[in-house]
């Protein structure tokens, strides 16, 4: 029933689309007509005030020919840069971009098999509860869009997100994530004249960032400093540092103890640090942020069930994975929304060498068809 020219076409449309986070008005904008062209009612939030976005999210309600429960449909609308300009290209059955930019299948990937399904529903007049497609902007700047959401307009309790890899997986498992920053503030001075004048913030922060344990910390805990920013010449003493990193765990309790540590290594290099009698002392700032918390759905729930269930009719399997990285399903599940992440196909994203063959596309849109289906038959249990 796919028509796979269809998505084909679809996806090398949308990827030509300029949308890097903060710039998804144009794509919102012509994503909206489509969804309006298939009966859908549409609506953008207010969230791009909020994040500084040119839109806001899409919310795309359409109405369903049974009495099942709504179901929630989810991807998102920006990309990363190099973003703009993508030239897609279409060889031996895989997408790529031309090698100047990404490619953009994370998650433009996701939105053209949503299309594709929702066509096919719609053509076919198959079976179908209430669908409920969000398409959020600014998720790879911290999932921002999910966050500003306008929840009020979503009614159902459970769906699935597309923005993974595996075609055959369904994401159960997700950490929670602090964010973390610090800003030391020291002293400057001439580095060759008068050194011992000044407090330098950028070694303290070294020392602070050497009593850690960085990278994997155990199989459920990462941790990571990923931004350091400080110093104006090789010649002054850096009066100012600012550092900035995150942990994750799928355990809250080693996710506050990871977190503690680090900022107890901060304190302590620049609290222990013994100035001489005109230098003043160094001063820290400390700012911890809960990013997003962690995402565990249990093997019987209507979500893995229903993907299971899909994947067998289609003679493939369904494996539920756990991953260390966060998605809009995160924030989905921490207001009641219990979504799982499937997978499109897409490698290598953030990087020129994206790519995603259209046969695994294929297979996910008929996956969605599918679960869509089984959905409105109430085979979810």
């Amino acid at each position: 029933m796919v028509n796979k020219d269809r998505l084909a076409e679809t996806f090398k449309f949308l990827v030509g689309i300029d949308s890097v986070s903060k710039n998804e008005g144009g794509i919102a904008k012509i994503l909206r007509e489509i969804l309006e062209s298939m009966g859908a009612e549409v609506f953008i939030d207010n969230a791009g005030s909020k994040t500084g976005s040119n839109t806001g999210n899409l919310i795309a309600k359409i109405s369903g020919n049974t009495d099942a429960p709504p179901i929630l449909l989810n991807a998102h609308m920006d990309t990363v840069d190099p973003g703009n300009d993508v030239r897609a290209v279409l060889k031996n059955g895989t997408f790529t971009s031309d090698g100047t930019t990404i490619l953009g299948a994370d998650d433009k990937s996701a939105i053209a098999i949503l299309l594709e399904a929702i066509r096919v529903i719609k053509e076919k007049n198959l079976p179908h509860g209430p669908l409920e497609v969000v398409l959020t902007i600014c998720e790879e700047i911290g999932l921002q869009g999910a966050k500003n959401l306008d929840y009020g307009l979503i009614s159902a309790s459970y769906g699935f997100a597309l923005d993974a890899t595996d075609t055959e997986g369904i994401i159960t498992r997700a950490p929670s994530a602090n964010r973390l920053e610090f800003i030391i503030h020291g002293k400057d001075a001439h580095a060759g004249a008068a050194p011992e004048k000044g407090i330098n913030a950028i070694w303290l922060a070294g020392k602070a960032i050497a009593g850690l344990q960085i990278g994997r910390i155990d199989r459920e805990t990462t941790c990571n400093i990923g931004v350091i920013e400080g110093g104006t010449a090789i010649n002054i003493v850096p009066k100012l540092v600012t550092v900035k990193g995150e942990v994750r765990s799928h355990d809250e309790g080693k996710l506050k103890s990871v977190t503690d540590k680090i900022v107890s290594s901060f304190r302590t290099a620049v609290d222990g640090y013994q100035p001489a009698d005109d230098e003043g002392a160094p001063r820290l700032e400390v700012v911890v942020e809960h990013d997003f918390s962690r995402t565990h759905i249990p093997d019987d729930h209507p979500v893995v069930v229903l993907a299971r269930k899909a994947s067998q009719r289609l003679g493939r399997k369904m494996a539920t994975k756990i991953t260390g990285g966060g998605a809009d399903a995160n924030i989905f599940f921490e207001k009641g929304i219990v979504t799982g992440v499937l997978g499109t196909g897409m490698r290598d994203m953030h990087t020129v060498r994206e790519s995603i063959k259209l046969t695994d596309m294929i297979q996910t849109a008929k996956l969605m068809i599918e679960i869509i289906r089984l959905h409105a038959a109430g085979e979810n249990k």
